[in-house]
Parts: structure tokens; C-alpha cells; sequence
């Protein structure tokens, strides 16, 4: 996975970073919208350019460097701010937020398998990039869904978890990325090979 890489293919996923993880926080803003929180919009976020939704050095430096170092990559975006307090349905609203992001890089992983299908088996060049396509767009969902705050399953598991880890959860959410880096170090060899486990398993069965 990511081992390798030409030019072009660096080039190519620093493009479907873009598009990809600009489309998960696009989707965010516009659930989020679809909620009754303007927020994100009265900032300019309710938008599906990518450059308004990504961080240079979260989404875009950081990861590359990653890749040619040959270490899991992280994949983190500027996060679309929300108020809770605007959205309907309480923690179930926010859940829904939360997820749709990375649902909607689990549906760009399943178009660029359907594609891949139709195009990519014969050609070598198409069949390349949409395999790289598909592999990021499985690692944005996977990541994206481990729920550890601030990431999205986080929200998930907020909605449902009993009011004690609600409070432990805050208390780590206030560190904001620095907690994903963390636990990242402390638990990558217990999380990476389940995230390696997932990403294949979801690789074989959209790609075969």
C-alpha cells in the first residue's frame, strides 16, 4: 500500500487527497446546513472547493511526507465548525454530521470500484490511478471512523455512550489533533494492523 510511487502517482494522490477530503468536509458542511446550523456556512465553508476545506500541512504535507517514508498515513482536514447547540436532534444530529464524512468517502471508494470495473481492466495507466483512488478514499473512511475524539466515529459513539465516557471523551477532545497523534504513537501496533486488516479487506471486495 503506497510503497514505491512514481512521481505521477505521488502527484496523483496529492489530487485525490484534494478532491476526496474536500468532498468529506463539503458533505459535513452541508448536512450540518441541512440541521439548521449555519455556522459553517456563515464561514465560508459551505462549499465544494477543496481549498476551503483542507490544511496544508495536516492534509496535505503531512500525509505525503508519510507516504515516502513509507508510515501509515494520517489524513486529517480543517475541520467544519458546527454549533451543537443549532442542530436538530441533539447528539443524534451531530452524529449524523459526524458520520457523513466518512460515509462519503466509503461511497467514493464504491463509484471508483464500479469505474475501475468498467475502465480500469483495460487499461493499465486508468487501472493505476483508480486503485489509488479507491485505497485512499478506504483509508479516509477507516481512519475517519476509529472513535477516538475529534475524529468523526467519535461522534458516533458520543450519541450512544453513557454519560461518564461523554465527559472522558470532551476532556480528550480538547487537545484536539494532538490527541490523534497520541494515541496514533501509543497504539500504532495495535491500530495500524486493523487498519491494514480493514483496508484490504475492503480493497478485495470492491476491487477483487
Amino acid at each position: 500500500m503506497f510503497t514505491n510511487l512514481s512521481v505521477s502517482d505521488i502527484a496523483a494522490v496529492l489530487i485525490i487527497i484534494l478532491i476526496s477530503m474536500g468532498l468529506h468536509e463539503a458533505v459535513h458542511a452541508f448536512v450540518s446546513h441541512w440541521l439548521g446550523d449555519t455556522t459553517a456556512k456563515d464561514e465560508g465553508r459551505l462549499t465544494l472547493n477543496p481549498l476551503k476545506h483542507v490544511d496544508l500541512y495536516t492534509t496535505i504535507l503531512l500525509p505525503m511526507m508519510m507516504i515516502l517514508i513509507h508510515v501509515p498515513p494520517i489524513f486529517v482536514a480543517k475541520p467544519v465548525p458546527f454549533n451543537p447547540n443549532r442542530v436538530k436532534y441533539g447528539d443524534y444530529g451531530v452524529a449524523m454530521i459526524g458520520i457523513s464524512g466518512p460515509i462519503t468517502n466509503l461511497l467514493l471508494a464504491i463509484i471508483g470500484s464500479f469505474v475501475y470495473k468498467i475502465i480500469g481492466l483495460n487499461s493499465l495507466v486508468a487501472s493505476n490511478y483508480l486503485t489509488l483512488f479507491v485505497d485512499v478514499n478506504i483509508l479516509f473512511f477507516i481512519f475517519n471512523m476509529i472513535p477516538i475524539p475529534p475524529l468523526d466515529g467519535s461522534r458516533l459513539l458520543y450519541a450512544f455512550a453513557p454519560e461518564a465516557l461523554q465527559r472522558i471523551m470532551l476532556k480528550i477532545e480538547e487537545f484536539g489533533f494532538i490527541s490523534i497523534l497520541i494515541v496514533f504513537v501509543l497504539m500504532i501496533q495495535i491500530l495500524w494492523p486493523l487498519i491494514s486488516y480493514l483496508e484490504i479487506t475492503l480493497n478485495n471486495l470492491l476491487l477483487g
